[in-house]
Protein backbone atom coordinates (compact mmCIF):
# COMPACT_ATOMS: atom_id res chain seq x y z
CA UNK A 1 0.00 0.00 0.00
CA UNK A 2 1.07 3.56 -0.53
CA UNK A 3 -0.17 6.95 0.42
CA UNK A 4 -1.12 9.77 -1.91
CA UNK A 5 1.44 12.50 -2.55
CA UNK A 6 0.59 15.74 -0.78
CA UNK A 7 -1.19 18.00 -3.24
CA UNK A 8 0.17 21.16 -1.69
CA UNK A 9 3.04 22.33 0.48
CA UNK A 10 2.21 23.48 3.94
CA UNK A 11 4.14 25.44 6.50
CA UNK A 12 4.24 24.25 10.08
CA UNK A 13 5.91 25.34 13.27
CA UNK A 14 7.25 22.93 15.83
CA UNK A 15 5.97 23.99 19.23
CA UNK A 16 7.33 22.97 22.60
CA UNK A 17 4.52 22.70 25.08
CA UNK A 18 3.95 21.51 28.57
CA UNK A 19 0.39 22.37 27.66
CA UNK A 20 0.29 25.44 29.85
CA UNK A 21 -1.34 27.47 27.07
CA UNK A 22 -3.41 24.53 25.86
CA UNK A 23 -3.23 21.90 28.53
CA UNK A 24 -3.81 18.19 28.04
CA UNK A 25 -6.82 18.46 30.33
CA UNK A 26 -8.33 21.15 28.08
CA UNK A 27 -7.94 19.15 24.81
CA UNK A 28 -9.56 15.94 23.62
CA UNK A 29 -7.58 12.89 24.70
CA UNK A 30 -5.43 11.14 22.11
CA UNK A 31 -3.26 8.02 22.17
CA UNK A 32 -0.10 10.13 22.46
CA UNK A 33 -1.29 12.34 25.34
CA UNK A 34 0.86 12.28 28.47
CA UNK A 35 1.73 14.40 31.43
CA UNK A 36 5.23 15.03 30.03
CA UNK A 37 6.29 17.83 27.71
CA UNK A 38 5.73 16.82 24.12
CA UNK A 39 5.89 18.12 20.58
CA UNK A 40 2.94 19.60 18.72
CA UNK A 41 2.50 21.08 15.27
CA UNK A 42 0.73 24.34 14.52
CA UNK A 43 -0.20 24.19 10.84
CA UNK A 44 -1.12 27.14 8.62
CA UNK A 45 -2.94 24.70 6.35
CA UNK A 46 -4.23 21.18 6.90
CA UNK A 47 -1.77 18.30 6.64
CA UNK A 48 -2.45 15.85 3.83
CA UNK A 49 -4.21 12.67 5.01
CA UNK A 50 -3.11 9.25 3.85
CA UNK A 51 -5.44 7.51 1.45
CA UNK A 52 -4.38 4.04 2.62
CA UNK A 53 -3.80 4.51 6.35
CA UNK A 54 -5.28 6.50 9.15
CA UNK A 55 -2.48 9.05 9.45
CA UNK A 56 -1.43 12.44 8.13
CA UNK A 57 1.96 13.69 6.96
CA UNK A 58 3.22 16.91 8.53
CA UNK A 59 6.24 18.89 7.38
CA UNK A 60 8.07 20.25 10.43
CA UNK A 61 11.05 21.74 8.60
CA UNK A 62 12.29 22.06 5.04
CA UNK A 63 15.24 23.58 3.23
CA UNK A 64 17.64 21.24 5.02
CA UNK A 65 20.80 20.34 3.08
CA UNK A 66 21.02 16.56 2.99
CA UNK A 67 19.96 16.03 6.61
CA UNK A 68 21.33 12.84 8.15
CA UNK A 69 20.05 12.51 11.71
CA UNK A 70 17.54 13.93 14.18
CA UNK A 71 17.65 13.76 17.99
CA UNK A 72 15.07 14.81 20.58
CA UNK A 73 16.17 17.01 23.46
CA UNK A 74 14.44 16.85 26.86
CA UNK A 75 13.11 20.41 26.47
CA UNK A 76 11.13 19.37 23.39
CA UNK A 77 13.43 20.92 20.78
CA UNK A 78 15.28 18.85 18.20
CA UNK A 79 18.82 18.65 16.82
CA UNK A 80 19.29 17.98 13.11
CA UNK A 81 22.60 17.23 11.41
CA UNK A 82 23.29 18.17 7.80
CA UNK A 83 25.92 16.23 5.92
CA UNK A 84 27.67 19.42 4.81
CA UNK A 85 28.87 19.87 8.41
CA UNK A 86 26.15 21.88 10.13
CA UNK A 87 24.13 21.09 13.24
CA UNK A 88 20.86 22.97 13.74
CA UNK A 89 18.28 23.23 16.47
CA UNK A 90 14.55 23.21 15.74
CA UNK A 91 12.44 25.11 18.27
CA UNK A 92 9.20 27.10 18.33
CA UNK A 93 11.21 29.93 16.75
CA UNK A 94 12.07 27.71 13.78
CA UNK A 95 15.41 26.40 12.56
CA UNK A 96 18.45 27.95 14.20
CA UNK A 97 21.55 29.15 12.46
CA UNK A 98 24.32 26.53 12.43
CA UNK A 99 25.40 25.78 15.99
CA UNK A 100 28.95 26.53 17.05
CA UNK A 101 31.48 24.03 18.37
CA UNK A 102 30.85 21.37 15.71
CA UNK A 103 34.03 19.60 14.52
CA UNK A 104 35.45 20.22 11.09
CA UNK A 105 34.39 17.38 8.81
CA UNK A 106 35.43 16.03 5.43
CA UNK A 107 32.51 16.47 3.05
CA UNK A 108 33.05 14.07 0.16
CA UNK A 109 30.55 11.72 -1.46
CA UNK A 110 28.88 9.92 1.49
CA UNK A 111 31.15 11.54 4.07
CA UNK A 112 30.40 14.57 6.21
CA UNK A 113 28.55 15.20 9.47
CA UNK A 114 26.51 12.08 10.17
CA UNK A 115 24.70 10.81 13.26
CA UNK A 116 23.64 12.36 16.59
CA UNK A 117 23.25 10.57 19.92
CA UNK A 118 22.58 11.95 23.41
CA UNK A 119 24.24 10.71 26.58
CA UNK A 120 21.86 8.27 28.33
CA UNK A 121 21.93 10.50 31.44
CA UNK A 122 21.59 13.72 29.49
CA UNK A 123 20.03 15.66 32.37
CA UNK A 124 23.20 15.21 34.43
CA UNK A 125 25.70 14.92 31.58
CA UNK A 126 24.42 17.01 28.65
CA UNK A 127 26.77 15.48 26.09
CA UNK A 128 25.86 15.42 22.41
CA UNK A 129 27.73 12.75 20.46
CA UNK A 130 28.41 13.23 16.75
CA UNK A 131 29.84 10.89 14.14
CA UNK A 132 31.54 12.32 11.09
CA UNK A 133 34.18 11.88 8.40
CA UNK A 134 37.55 13.23 9.42
CA UNK A 135 40.84 13.63 7.53
CA UNK A 136 43.61 11.05 7.76
CA UNK A 137 47.23 12.15 8.04
CA UNK A 138 48.17 9.89 5.14
CA UNK A 139 45.36 11.24 2.96
CA UNK A 140 41.72 10.33 2.51
CA UNK A 141 39.30 10.19 5.41
CA UNK A 142 37.95 7.89 8.06
CA UNK A 143 34.95 7.71 10.40
CA UNK A 144 35.18 9.24 13.87
CA UNK A 145 32.98 10.25 16.78
CA UNK A 146 33.26 12.71 19.63
CA UNK A 147 31.16 14.65 22.10
CA UNK A 148 30.58 18.15 23.44
CA UNK A 149 28.33 19.71 26.04
CA UNK A 150 25.24 21.40 24.68
CA UNK A 151 24.87 25.13 25.38
CA UNK A 152 22.47 27.69 23.96
CA UNK A 153 24.66 28.61 21.01
CA UNK A 154 26.14 25.19 20.31
CA UNK A 155 28.57 22.59 21.62
CA UNK A 156 31.20 23.43 24.21
CA UNK A 157 34.57 21.67 24.52
CA UNK A 158 33.89 19.19 21.74
CA UNK A 159 36.41 16.35 21.95
CA UNK A 160 37.08 13.65 19.39
CA UNK A 161 36.94 10.36 21.27
CA UNK A 162 37.80 7.92 18.50
CA UNK A 163 38.87 7.81 14.86
CA UNK A 164 38.65 4.45 13.13
CA UNK A 165 41.58 2.76 11.46
CA UNK A 166 39.55 2.80 8.25
CA UNK A 167 41.16 5.42 6.04
CA UNK A 168 40.27 5.51 2.35
CA UNK A 169 39.85 7.96 -0.48
CA UNK A 170 36.63 8.62 -2.35
CA UNK A 171 34.18 9.07 0.54
CA UNK A 172 32.42 5.72 0.16
CA UNK A 173 30.74 3.63 2.87
CA UNK A 174 31.45 5.62 6.01
CA UNK A 175 28.31 4.26 7.72
CA UNK A 176 28.53 6.33 10.97
CA UNK A 177 25.39 5.28 12.87
CA UNK A 178 25.56 5.77 16.67
CA UNK A 179 23.43 4.03 19.30
CA UNK A 180 23.50 3.65 23.09
CA UNK A 181 22.20 0.36 24.48
CA UNK A 182 20.34 -0.11 27.76
CA UNK A 183 23.59 -0.65 29.68
CA UNK A 184 25.06 2.64 28.47
CA UNK A 185 27.46 1.20 25.90
CA UNK A 186 27.85 3.13 22.66
CA UNK A 187 27.97 1.47 19.23
CA UNK A 188 29.45 3.00 16.07
CA UNK A 189 29.05 1.47 12.62
CA UNK A 190 31.92 1.72 10.13
CA UNK A 191 31.46 0.75 6.48
CA UNK A 192 33.92 -1.24 4.40
CA UNK A 193 35.00 2.03 2.73
CA UNK A 194 34.22 0.55 -0.70
CA UNK A 195 37.04 -1.98 -0.31
CA UNK A 196 35.24 -5.29 0.16
CA UNK A 197 37.96 -7.56 1.63
CA UNK A 198 38.61 -5.18 4.54
CA UNK A 199 35.34 -6.28 6.16
CA UNK A 200 36.87 -9.73 6.81
CA UNK A 201 40.03 -8.38 8.44
CA UNK A 202 39.62 -8.02 12.21
CA UNK A 203 42.88 -6.05 12.33
CA UNK A 204 40.98 -3.31 10.43
CA UNK A 205 38.01 -1.24 11.62
CA UNK A 206 36.45 -1.12 8.13
CA UNK A 207 33.26 -3.17 7.81
CA UNK A 208 32.56 -3.46 11.55
CA UNK A 209 30.36 -2.49 14.44
CA UNK A 210 32.42 -1.03 17.30
CA UNK A 211 31.50 -0.84 21.01
CA UNK A 212 32.63 1.76 23.53
CA UNK A 213 32.02 3.10 27.00
CA UNK A 214 30.40 6.52 27.06
CA UNK A 215 33.80 8.19 27.49
CA UNK A 216 35.19 6.51 24.38
CA UNK A 217 37.20 3.86 26.22
CA UNK A 218 36.94 0.18 25.34
CA UNK A 219 34.78 -2.13 27.51
CA UNK A 220 36.73 -4.98 29.01
CA UNK A 221 34.25 -7.59 27.74
CA UNK A 222 34.49 -6.71 24.05
CA UNK A 223 35.07 -9.99 22.18
CA UNK A 224 38.59 -9.24 20.88
CA UNK A 225 40.04 -7.61 24.00
CA UNK A 226 43.24 -9.46 24.82
CA UNK A 227 43.05 -11.38 21.53
CA UNK A 228 45.71 -10.38 19.03
CA UNK A 229 43.50 -11.69 16.22
CA UNK A 230 41.25 -8.61 16.36
CA UNK A 231 41.09 -4.96 17.38
CA UNK A 232 39.73 -4.28 20.84
CA UNK A 233 36.92 -1.98 19.66
CA UNK A 234 35.30 -4.54 17.33
CA UNK A 235 31.95 -5.98 18.40
CA UNK A 236 31.05 -7.69 15.08
CA UNK A 237 32.44 -7.70 11.55
CA UNK A 238 31.74 -8.73 7.97
CA UNK A 239 29.47 -5.73 7.35
CA UNK A 240 29.29 -3.71 4.14
CA UNK A 241 27.73 -0.31 4.94
CA UNK A 242 25.58 -0.48 8.09
CA UNK A 243 23.42 2.66 8.34
CA UNK A 244 20.72 1.39 10.69
CA UNK A 245 20.92 0.40 14.36
CA UNK A 246 18.03 -0.16 16.75
CA UNK A 247 17.33 -1.92 20.05
CA UNK A 248 14.55 -4.48 20.17
CA UNK A 249 11.87 -2.98 22.46
CA UNK A 250 11.30 -6.24 24.37
CA UNK A 251 14.68 -7.95 24.48
CA UNK A 252 17.01 -4.96 24.19
CA UNK A 253 18.98 -6.88 21.55
CA UNK A 254 20.91 -4.92 18.94
CA UNK A 255 19.50 -5.11 15.41
CA UNK A 256 21.35 -3.71 12.39
CA UNK A 257 20.62 -3.13 8.74
CA UNK A 258 23.10 -2.50 5.96
CA UNK A 259 23.37 -1.70 2.29
CA UNK A 260 24.15 -4.54 -0.06
CA UNK A 261 25.47 -3.90 -3.57
CA UNK A 262 22.95 -4.70 -6.33
CA UNK A 263 20.63 -6.52 -3.97
CA UNK A 264 21.50 -8.15 -0.69
CA UNK A 265 20.47 -5.37 1.71
CA UNK A 266 20.21 -7.00 5.14
CA UNK A 267 18.61 -6.85 8.57
CA UNK A 268 20.75 -8.67 11.16
CA UNK A 269 20.51 -9.61 14.81
CA UNK A 270 23.91 -8.61 16.19
CA UNK A 271 25.90 -10.79 18.56
CA UNK A 272 29.46 -10.19 19.78
CA UNK A 273 32.39 -11.55 17.80
CA UNK A 274 30.22 -12.84 14.95
CA UNK A 275 31.20 -12.66 11.27
CA UNK A 276 28.24 -11.46 9.16
CA UNK A 277 29.84 -12.60 5.96
CA UNK A 278 30.43 -9.67 3.62
CA UNK A 279 31.82 -10.14 0.96
CA UNK A 280 32.28 -13.92 1.30
CA UNK A 281 28.52 -14.45 1.34
CA UNK A 282 25.89 -12.09 -0.02
CA UNK A 283 22.53 -12.21 -1.76
CA UNK A 284 23.61 -9.29 -3.95
CA UNK A 285 25.61 -8.88 -7.13
CA UNK A 286 28.15 -6.32 -8.26
CA UNK A 287 26.61 -3.25 -9.89
CA UNK A 288 27.65 -4.64 -13.29
CA UNK A 289 25.86 -7.89 -12.49
CA UNK A 290 28.97 -9.96 -11.72
CA UNK A 291 28.75 -12.77 -9.18
CA UNK A 292 30.27 -12.01 -5.75
CA UNK A 293 29.70 -15.07 -3.61
CA UNK A 294 27.09 -17.57 -2.42
CA UNK A 295 24.24 -16.62 -0.14
CA UNK A 296 25.24 -19.05 2.61
CA UNK A 297 28.37 -20.65 4.05
CA UNK A 298 28.96 -22.56 7.27
CA UNK A 299 30.30 -20.38 10.07
CA UNK A 300 28.98 -17.10 8.62
CA UNK A 301 25.85 -15.49 10.00
CA UNK A 302 22.66 -15.30 7.94
CA UNK A 303 20.51 -12.14 7.84
CA UNK A 304 17.03 -12.17 9.33
CA UNK A 305 15.83 -10.49 6.15
CA UNK A 306 17.34 -9.39 2.86
CA UNK A 307 16.09 -7.21 0.03
CA UNK A 308 16.89 -8.20 -3.53
CA UNK A 309 16.71 -6.02 -5.55
CA UNK A 310 18.19 -3.38 -3.26
CA UNK A 311 16.11 -0.65 -1.62
CA UNK A 312 19.24 1.11 -0.18
CA UNK A 313 18.14 1.08 3.49
CA UNK A 314 19.26 3.84 5.83
CA UNK A 315 17.65 4.79 9.15
CA UNK A 316 15.83 2.09 11.12
CA UNK A 317 13.61 2.17 14.20
CA UNK A 318 11.34 -0.16 16.11
CA UNK A 319 8.07 1.69 16.59
CA UNK A 320 7.28 1.93 20.31
CA UNK A 321 4.73 4.73 20.53
CA UNK A 322 1.06 4.87 21.44
CA UNK A 323 -0.14 7.02 18.53
CA UNK A 324 -0.36 3.96 16.25
CA UNK A 325 -1.03 0.89 18.44
CA UNK A 326 -1.29 -1.37 15.39
CA UNK A 327 2.35 -0.58 14.51
CA UNK A 328 3.84 -1.26 17.91
CA UNK A 329 6.89 -3.50 17.69
CA UNK A 330 7.21 -3.20 13.91
CA UNK A 331 10.49 -2.14 12.28
CA UNK A 332 10.45 0.93 10.04
CA UNK A 333 13.28 1.28 7.52
CA UNK A 334 13.93 4.28 5.31
CA UNK A 335 14.71 3.43 1.67
CA UNK A 336 16.95 5.75 -0.31
CA UNK A 337 16.96 4.17 -3.77
CA UNK A 338 13.59 2.57 -3.06
CA UNK A 339 12.11 5.96 -2.06
CA UNK A 340 9.67 4.56 0.46
CA UNK A 341 9.26 3.70 4.13
CA UNK A 342 9.29 -0.06 4.74
CA UNK A 343 7.22 -1.40 7.62
CA UNK A 344 8.37 -4.91 8.53
CA UNK A 345 6.72 -7.14 11.13
CA UNK A 346 8.62 -9.96 12.83
CA UNK A 347 7.46 -12.75 15.09
CA UNK A 348 10.59 -13.10 17.17
CA UNK A 349 13.25 -13.32 14.45
CA UNK A 350 10.92 -14.62 11.72
CA UNK A 351 9.59 -12.11 9.20
CA UNK A 352 5.79 -12.06 9.05
CA UNK A 353 4.99 -9.27 6.61
CA UNK A 354 6.29 -6.18 4.84
CA UNK A 355 4.45 -3.09 3.68
CA UNK A 356 5.64 -0.10 1.64
CA UNK A 357 4.51 3.33 2.81
CA UNK A 358 5.10 6.70 1.13
CA UNK A 359 6.11 4.92 -2.07
CA UNK A 360 4.57 7.56 -4.34
CA UNK A 361 6.21 10.55 -2.64
CA UNK A 362 9.64 10.14 -4.23
CA UNK A 363 11.29 10.79 -0.85
CA UNK A 364 14.75 9.32 -0.19
CA UNK A 365 14.27 8.56 3.51
CA UNK A 366 17.53 8.92 5.45
CA UNK A 367 16.52 8.70 9.11
CA UNK A 368 13.59 7.17 11.00
CA UNK A 369 12.81 7.83 14.68
CA UNK A 370 9.97 7.28 17.13
CA UNK A 371 9.45 10.66 18.80
CA UNK A 372 8.71 11.24 22.49
CA UNK A 373 5.14 12.09 21.42
CA UNK A 374 4.64 8.62 19.93
CA UNK A 375 4.70 9.85 16.33
CA UNK A 376 7.08 8.68 13.62
CA UNK A 377 9.70 11.20 12.40
CA UNK A 378 11.50 10.99 9.04
CA UNK A 379 14.32 12.91 7.37
CA UNK A 380 14.48 13.07 3.58
CA UNK A 381 17.85 13.09 1.86
CA UNK A 382 17.88 15.95 -0.66
CA UNK A 383 19.44 19.40 -1.19
CA UNK A 384 16.05 20.66 0.01
CA UNK A 385 15.51 17.99 2.65
CA UNK A 386 12.55 17.83 5.02
CA UNK A 387 11.72 16.72 8.52
CA UNK A 388 8.39 14.91 8.30
CA UNK A 389 6.09 13.53 10.97
CA UNK A 390 3.42 10.84 10.63
CA UNK A 391 0.57 11.58 13.03
CA UNK A 392 -2.96 10.36 13.68
CA UNK A 393 -5.60 12.48 11.94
Amino acid sequence: MTIARSARRFSVLLALTTLSACSAEDTPPSPASSNEAHLAVLATSAPQPSQAHDFVIETLAEGLKHPWSVAFLPDGTLLISERAGTLRRLSPAGLSAPLTGVPQVVVENQGGLLDIALHPDFAEQPFVYLSYATACAEGGATTAFGRGRLADSGLVDFTELFAADACARGGRHHAGRLLFDRDGFLYLSVGDRGQDPRAQDTADHAGTLLRFNADGSVPADNPFVGDHAGLDEIWSYGHRNPQGLALHPDTGALWEQEHGPKGGDEINLIRPGINYGWPVITYGREYNGDYIGPGEQDGLEQPLKHWTPSIAPSGMAFYQGDAFPEWRGDIFVGALAGTHLARVRFNGTEEVSEEKLLADTGYRIRDVRTGPDGRLYLLTDAPDGKLLRLSPP
